[in-house]
């Protein structure tokens, strides 16, 4: 059985650590988790950061390994913006009381459902270090596609099911593109943005295709509200994005996509096959694209020839506010929900403060900019109590 022990010349440990930051917090030094065919000898080899054939260290002493009582439990990577979208939906209460209405604050939800959904594919692209440009006209393609087989007369569901499989195939050719061609998928998806946003205009004639029937079940899906409050777009948002969590964080695709991340030479030489998780990350960001043009047709019960188009900017602003570094490694669903939620009270809040919608733009911008500065801030914190940890250990 092989093992591939990963160490880098000249770097401590902490450095080490910092390459694959999710085994980090889970307690393992080298992140172990990503080396599945390792017995455990060599797992315990790779703890200790020896070699196999180097003796492994007397184990710590179990007062040694108790935290100091001035330790306190660490918050959520969170906490931050979910204290953020509070106060931003309590200001915007204060000023017009009218916010603070149940129907209102639900409706932020279904406002955020497609720029969230979004959010959560773009969450991989970026833990792996890349973004996808194109995000925005996969998102127009898949649901013209489907608009289109429902006008053919296929059934609801299955024209459904036809745009979400049409999203994860540009998808694949974004991936396969990017590995073959070995360019940053970010000069990759500048040109088929174009060229998918082309094809859109193409197919739909530069007109809004709207199915003839809207009363099948797939239409009065998206008109239930549960409690008679939280619309079922919503509920979909908000259960596809535990589902993504549970992908990132409780799968070996998600375990190798944040390794890759973290250090994609360390990842290949461990064994990860780097360019078949980036096309896999890719492919999932289209279906996801898919899964969102769907939604977004069984809502609004249309799909216009430039909707999408402009959500490349709220889509990655969600990502970067909601925590997830543009360095790649990590990544968070629940920000990026949050993320999508606080810029969609941003642009309700300015309506509600009858301020121009033009600024909106402006300040979502803004956001950004205080978001990354934060970001880099609490990376810099962390990577010294990451040191600091494991000189004390």
């Amino acid at each position: 059985m092989g093992v591939v022990i990963v160490t880098t010349p000249g770097r401590s440990d902490a450095s080490a650590s910092d390459q694959f930051p999710t085994a980090a917090r889970r307690g393992y030094r080298f992140g172990y988790r990503f080396l599945p065919e390792a017995d455990n000898e060599a797992r315990r080899h790779v703890t200790a950061g020896t070699s196999v054939t180097d003796p492994l260290p007397a184990p710590p002493s179990p007062d040694a390994a108790r935290p100091s009582r001035g330790l306190r439990r660490r918050l959520p990577d969170e906490t931050g913006v979910i204290v953020a979208l509070v106060a931003l939906v309590v200001i915007v209460g204060v000023l017009r009381p009218n916010f603070f209405l149940p129907a209102t604050l639900f409706q932020q939800l279904s406002g955020a459902a497609f720029i969230g959904t979004l959010a959560l594919g773009m969450v991989f692209v970026v833990v792996i270090r890349d973004i996808d440009l194109s995000v925005g006209w996969m998102f127009n393609f898949s649901a013209v596609i489907a608009a289109k087989a429902m006008v053919l007369g296929i059934d609801p569901w299955i024209a459904a099911g036809i745009g979400i499989a049409f999203g994860g195939l540009l998808g694949l050719t974004n991936g396969l593109l990017a590995v073959w061609l070995r360019i940053p998928t970010i000069i990759i998806t500048l040109g088929t943005l174009s060229v998918f946003r082309g094809l859109s205009l193409v197919i739909n004639e530069s007109r809004a295709v709207i199915p003839p029937d809207k009363t099948g079940s797939f239409f009065a899906l998206f008109d239930i509200k549960v409690f008679g409050l939280i619309p079922m777009v919503a509920v979909l948002f908000l259960g596809l994005a535990v589902l993504m969590h549970l992908l990132l964080h409780r799968t070996r695709f998600g375990y190798r996509a944040q390794a890759m991340g973290s250090n994609p030479d360390a990842a290949r030489l461990a064994g990860i096959p780097v360019d078949r998780t980036r096309i896999l990350v890719l492919v999932l960001m289209g279906v996801i694209a898919g899964i969102a043009g769907a939604m977004f047709l069984g809502f609004r019960e249309a799909i216009d020839p430039v909707t999408g188009g402009d959500y490349l900017l709220p889509v990655v602003a969600a990502v970067i506010i909601g925590g997830t570094p543009l360095s790649g490694g990590r990544g968070t669903m629940l920000g990026a929900v949050v993320g999508a939620l606080i810029i969609q009270v941003i642009t309700t809040g300015i309506l509600f403060l009858g301020v121009d919608v033009k600024w909106s733009t402006f300040v979502t911008g803004a956001v950004i900019i205080i978001a990354v500065a934060v970001d880099q801030l609490v990376r810099r914190q962390r990577e010294r109590r990451m040191r600091d940890v494991v000189d004390l250990g």
